[in-house]
């Protein structure tokens, strides 16, 4: 299930560093100037309750969570996302452009977590309805680039996610890899590398036929 209206759902997914948040406000900037109504929002959080969870998810208390209750967190976060803010939006045309979204929780939590995808897959069906993006972007770049910008970025202080080893988001890339090319219609993998303004340019091009759009 696709979202509805006359909005449209862009989900950015990809690693840590891999530059979503940035090519979702560039997409963001580029849409506003051609008269689009356009709300940019992330996973998780995007709604207080959902913000609240991110925040359990980061900065666990205590030992942390195990890997079952870290998937109905997510879940949880995702699906007041889509009740409050995601469905309502593209209802009323509006666009949304989402940092991270469900694939995000196959890569992670499904895939280099060990959950399996079929287990993700039925909470989100249960929780979001099974709601999917438009379109998916997955930005990709090579893991010392990843590292030089989470340096940059994060200094020495990484949350709980963003901290695990270099073993784990090596699964999480090659998880996200899977789930696009075994869904070419709805995924686009795009080369991450770069100024922000050249992956910008890829962005823009793999989004042609819905930019293009009334």
């Amino acid at each position: 299930m696709t979202g509805t209206g006359t909005g449209r759902f862009i989900a950015f997914e990809g690693g840590e560093g891999t530059g979503k948040s940035t090519q979702a406000r560039l997409l963001a900037d580029v849409l506003r100037k051609i008269g689009k109504n356009v709300i940019v929002t992330r996973e998780p959080g995007g709604t207080h309750g959902a913000e609240a969870i991110r925040e359990l998810l980061l900065h666990p208390p205590g030992e942390g969570w195990g890997p079952q209750a870290e998937a109905l967190l997510f879940a949880a976060a995702r699906s007041d996302h889509v009740l409050r803010l995601i469905r309502p939006a593209l209802t009323s045309g509006t666009w949304v452009l989402s940092d991270r979204f469900v694939d995000s929780s196959r890569a992670y939590q499904g895939g280099a977590g060990g959950l399996g995808d079929a287990a993700i897959c039925e909470l989100h069906k249960f929780g979001s309805d099974g709601l999917r993006p438009d379109l998916t972007i997955l930005l990709e770049v090579d893991p010392e680039r990843v590292e030089q910008r989470l340096i940059a970025r994060d200094g020495d202080k990484s949350d709980a996610i963003g901290g695990r080893s270099a073993e784990y988001h090596a699964a999480v890339a090659r998880s996200f890899r899977d789930l696009a090319e075994a869904d070419p219609d709805g995924f686009r993998i795009v080369d991450g590398t770069g100024e922000p303004e050249q992956v910008h340019e890829r962005v823009l091009a793999a989004l042609t036929r819905f930019i293009g759009e009334g």
